[in-house]
């Protein structure tokens, strides 16, 4: 798996004029194809009286699965430029779907490449984007009688508590780096006086 990965703050609409076309990149997280392609689908039924609603999307914190479709533009004039500024900015789960309405001047090949990629990358500038790390998840179960103190240090150590389960003990659920477990076995141990409890499980990806 990949170590982290960039994708983007929010999703949104960005609108560029050049040569009275109007460009409109819409931008959106996609866990899955399927996510990508709904996304892809809505924007076409909004904007059904476009010239052109070309896409590009990146699926995978490794790219595994990237499309493009040009939507009636010159081959390769739009969906890959697209593809490549995604690309190119390290964005991962995206899909940008640029909307152009025809303003009477033709821009050529290279104008157009310029414009539809020009348009993804200003839409990453305008909505900004976050890094996510693979994280391991980890399970401290603790007594009640040092919980708030360990939730307290958990937090003061830049540590998100993902998830908190009161029962006889109180189970907290956190991400840590894989190079930090050994650290933090050790942190926690001097925290709780050797009494709480560490398991490991899967991986996740989150905020950096």
């Amino acid at each position: 798996m990949q170590d982290e990965y960039r994708t983007i703050a929010r999703a949104g609409v960005h609108e560029t004029e050049i040569n009275r076309s109007r460009f409109l990149c819409a931008l959106a997280p996609a866990a899955t194809e399927r996510e990508a392609r709904d996304f892809v689908a809505a924007v076409r039924r909004e904007h059904a009286d476009a010239t052109h609603n070309c896409f590009a999307y990146v699926i995978g914190a490794d790219a595994s699965v990237q499309r493009a479709s040009d939507d009636g533009e010159p081959g390769g004039t739009a969906g890959v430029p697209m593809l490549q500024m995604l690309l190119r900015r390290d964005m991962r789960y995206t899909v940008a779907v640029v909307t152009r309405y025809f303003g009477g001047v033709k821009l050529g090949a290279g104008g157009l490449v310029r414009a539809y990629g020009g348009a993804v990358g200003e839409a990453l500038d305008a909505l900004g984007t976050v890094v996510r790390r693979r994280f391991r998840l980890a399970t401290v179960t603790v007594d009640h009688q040092r919980a708030g103190k360990v939730q307290n240090e958990l937090r003061a150590a830049g540590h998100e508590v993902r998830d908190v389960r009161y029962g006889e003990a109180v189970v907290l659920e956190i991400g840590l780096p894989d190079a930090e477990v050994e650290a933090f076995r050790s942190w926690l141990a001097d925290v709780t006086a050797g009494t709480a409890r560490v398991e490991l499980g899967g991986e996740i990806y989150g905020a950096a």
